[in-house]
């Protein structure tokens, strides 16, 4: 029988799961909710038998052969979520060994973004590569680095953590508990309040200004930006220009082929890539100087967390 894998997505609202062959292709996708269950036993409990009632449509066909799963701060070496800020289970979670012992399968856990990362180099833009790098520009900004063919977890399983690293002391407060972290300017998130800060300290004509900001969303802001508002595009430039320039010091430490950008923000286009570029190459040590190249994924219309987390698996069991 043909073989089948399983990615899973953990949120912290809801959790996707979904079906995925040897060869990358997604044959349904599921979900539950993530919170709302008593305790982490109840969720696995949820999640498994909603997984096996799914897998029956695949029984003839198939043979589920491993699971993979992305979650916030999922650790790799130990297969824990440890100390996740938006989840309800507190503390560590010994996620890989528990979900093992309920669907007897095995399980290999890693945060979404290095998901993401494996994802593109099975499936995505970067098939050959051996040296890149995966920025996700969500809600926050994830990242994955892969060196010489494998994703750098460092000691501890945390390493790549670029979206805290600090661009401004003192600066915007973050949810990791810091202030100025480089996702609260650079992500979905971070570009809203971009946007405010510009709409409150100027006094330009935009159509963002007539916007809530509960209802204000990154394609908002790109659907302003197509139609010439200024404050808009500016908001871009800025955020391209914050971008680039940590872009190029990260390119200091692994000196990458290519890096390539994920996410609703990255949906942008050429708003978030031409800026991101030019600052880039503007910040750039000069032996790294037009050798590397700034990407949207290839995996940009698909589940790439779904789609991720099931290539670690396929990596990882075969």
């Amino acid at each position: 029988m043909k073989e089948l894998y399983v990615g899973i997505d953990i949120g912290g609202t809801n959790t996707i799961f979904g079906f995925i062959t040897k060869e990358g292709k997604l044959l349904s996708e599921h979900r539950i909710p993530t919170k709302g269950h008593s305790n982490i036993d109840k969720y696995l409990l949820a999640l498994k038998n909603a997984l096996i009632k799914k897998a029956e449509a695949y029984k003839d066909d198939y043979q589920l052969k491993a699971i993979g799963t992305g979650a916030p701060n999922g650790n790799y070496y130990s297969g824990s979520i440890e100390n996740a800020p938006n989840l309800e289970w507190k503390g560590i979670i010994k996620f890989s060994e528990k979900f093992s012992e309920i669907t007897h399968l095995p399980v290999v856990l890693t945060n979404d973004a290095n998901a993401a990362a494996i994802g593109e180099q099975l499936f995505g833009a970067a098939k050959g590569m051996k040296n890149f790098i995966v920025i996700t520009l969500g809600t926050g900004l994830g990242s994955g680095i892969v060196t010489n063919g494998e994703i750098i977890y460092g000691h501890d399983g945390f390493a790549g953590e670029i979206g805290h690293t600090i661009i401004n002391r003192g600066g915007r407060h973050c949810a990791c508990g810091r202030r100025g972290c480089l996702e609260t300017y650079v992500s979905a998130t971070g570009i809203k309040r971009t946007v405010y800060k510009m709409l409150a300290d100027s006094i330009e004509d935009s159509i963002l200004r007539s916007i809530p900001f509960d209802k204000l969303t990154a394609k908002n802001i790109t659907e302003a930006a197509l139609k010439n508002d200024k404050l808009a595009i500016l908001s871009f430039e800025y955020t391209g220009q914050i971008l680039g320039q940590q872009l190029a010091d990260a390119v200091a430490y692994t000196s990458p082929e290519a890096i390539f950008l994920f996410g609703g923000l990255a949906k942008a286009g050429k708003f978030i890539f031409e800026p991101t570029k030019r600052h880039f190459e503007e910040s750039l040590l000069a032996i790294y100087k037009n050798k590397i190249q700034i990407l949207p994924s290839g995996l940009m219309n698909q589940n790439v967390a779904v789609l991720g987390a099931a290539s670690l698996a396929i990596k990882e069991f075969n």
